[in-house]
């Protein structure tokens, strides 16, 4: 079983700001926010950056609500 971790943390482990990489992205840090709390439908050009940018590769993060990903965090816990 490979690790997996939010998008959230994802960024905060690449030390950015919400902000820095929204520009990274080229997005607004309202809409990053929106990705970090729900990214089931993020946009394939998104994913493709998110290796570059958080170096980390795409499988190792988790797509979906964050919220999911807590409640299944627990139930293994």
């Amino acid at each position: 079983m490979s690790i997996r971790i939010t998008l959230r943390a994802a960024r905060v482990n690449a030390g950015l700001t919400l902000t820095e990489a929204a520009k990274m992205f080229g997005i607004n840090k309202d809409t990053l926010s929106k990705y970090e709390q729900d990214s089931t439908n993020v946009p394939r050009t998104f994913m493709l950056n998110i290796e570059q940018f958080y170096k980390i590769p795409i499988e190792n993060i988790f797509f979906g609500k964050q919220s999911e990903f807590f409640r299944k965090l627990e139930r293994i816990a």
